[in-house]
C-alpha cells in the first residue's frame, strides 16, 4: 500500500511563491509516474503537472507552463512543486497522485492521492 502525504500549502500573496512536497511511502515509488492536480470550488480536478519515474519527462497544463515546475527526489520519496508568480486564480486544494497506466493528464488513471493541501493566493 502506498500512502501520499502533501505539505507546504497555506495563504501566498499574488505573485508569491509556494513549494508543495508529496512524501510518499512504498518501494514502487521510483518506477511511478508522478503528478499535481488541484481543485477549485464548484471545479473539476483539474491536472497541473506529471514527472516520469526517472524525471527525464515532464509535462505541464498551458495554465501553469513556466510557472510552476515539477520535479522528484527518489532518494527521498518526494515530488515536488514550485509554484512561483502566483495568482488568485491558482487558489485551490492540490492534490498530489501516484502510479497510473493511462495518460498522466487523466486523473481518473491514479491508483494513489494524497489528502490535499490547501493554497490561497489573496491580491
Amino acid at each position: 500500500q502506498v500512502q501520499l502525504v502533501e505539505s507546504g500549502g497555506g495563504p501566498v500573496q499574488a505573485g508569491g511563491s509556494l513549494r508543495l512536497s508529496c512524501a510518499a511511502s512504498g518501494r514502487t515509488f521510483s518506477s511511478s509516474t508522478m503528478a499535481w492536480f488541484r481543485q477549485a470550488p464548484g471545479k473539476e480536478r483539474e491536472f497541473m503537472a506529471s514527472i516520469t519515474g526517472s524525471g527525464a519527462i515532464t509535462l505541464y497544463s498551458d495554465a501553469v507552463k513556466g510557472r510552476f515546475t515539477i520535479s522528484r527526489d527518489n532518494g527521498k520519496n518526494t515530488v515536488y512543486l514550485q509554484m512561483n508568480s502566483l495568482r488568485p486564480e491558482d487558489t485551490a486544494v492540490y492534490y498530489c497522485a501516484g502510479r497510473t497506466m493511462r495518460d498522466s493528464r487523466d486523473s481518473r488513471g491514479y491508483l494513489y492521492w494524497g489528502q490535499g493541501t490547501q493554497v490561497t493566493v489573496s491580491t
